[in-house]
């Protein structure tokens, strides 16, 4: 028998998206079951980052919808999106002298009146959302003299501060060396676990399959398999998706599916 279907609050339906005339995304469809970690995989230029830049409200389908809590995603506000939707986008900028708190504070714009007048409730959500990210003995800081896995913790802890339901990353541990891209993926596992919805692009397959409740395969433009790791990850599949032959055995430590390369690209 089957399950209920999951509630979702986040639908891409019968999307075309792109950046010129042709969509590197056409007739898809995605809906990000509530409370999961959701993980896109799939080769470069498959249209992983295109695909989370239209649930960002970034690109504007060309034909479809995006729907947030069942309306256009376009045809809402951006403040009223912002207080649902956080984005950790693949490259963040911090302006020059800022400091580790007066970012972080930034995740409160969208709850902050037309006075931007600063509340109990939004210093309660800055400090709450440093601690969960363990940069609170950095607010003092600048954010250039951080290292990469520090700056990226504090780009999470803004995003954490908007206080949102849903979070998207895009290719968040990227650039991280290892210790750093598993302490991330320790957070986005906790804020998984205390009920936020994620929904990342990742290319370590690996890391997707350890970490991810939901997850999507994509190639040329279009889901391949989608559901949880354990269950659609197979030889079969990471052939047809990367063109690479492999071994799937059980990882020892998580008991996830453990991806294996045999050799190089057919």
């Amino acid at each position: 028998m089957k399950g209920r279907p999951m509630p979702t609050s986040l639908i891409a339906r019968d999307v075309a998206l792109g950046y010129g005339d042709d969509p590197v995304i056409s007739d898809l469809t995605l809906e990000v079951p509530d409370g999961s970690f959701t993980i896109i995989i799939g080769p470069n230029a498959c249209g992983k980052s295109t695909l989370l830049r239209g649930l960002a409200r970034l690109l504007k389908p060309s034909a479809g919808s995006v729907l947030l809590d069942g309306t256009a995603i376009h045809s809402q506000k951006s403040k009223e999106v912002a207080k649902r939707l956080g984005l950790l986008p693949q490259s963040s900028l911090a302006p020059d002298g800022i400091t580790v708190a007066d970012l972080v504070s930034r995740g409160r714009f969208p709850h902050q009146n037309a006075m931007r007048t600063w509340s109990q409730a939004d210093e309660a959500a800055v400090a709450q959302a440093m601690d969960a990210t363990n940069v609170t003995e950095l607010s003092r800081r600048l954010v250039d003299e951080l290292s990469g896995g520090q700056r990226q913790r504090v780009w999470v802890a803004m995003a954490l501060a908007q206080q949102t339901g849903h979070l998207l990353l895009d290719e968040p541990t990227t650039f991280l060396d290892i210790a750093h891209q598993i302490d991330l993926m320790e957070l986005f596992a906790e804020l998984h676990r205390d009920g936020a919805t994620l929904v990342a692009v990742l290319h370590d397959l690996n890391h997707a399959a350890r970490y991810a409740s939901h997850l999507v395969a994509m190639r040329d433009g279009q889901i391949v398999a989608q559901g949880n790791p354990r269950e659609i990850i197979t030889e079969q599949l990471v052939e047809a998706v990367y063109d690479l032959p492999c071994k799937v055995i059980e990882d020892p430590v998580s008991g996830a599916p453990l991806v294996l390369p045999l050799g190089g690209r057919r």
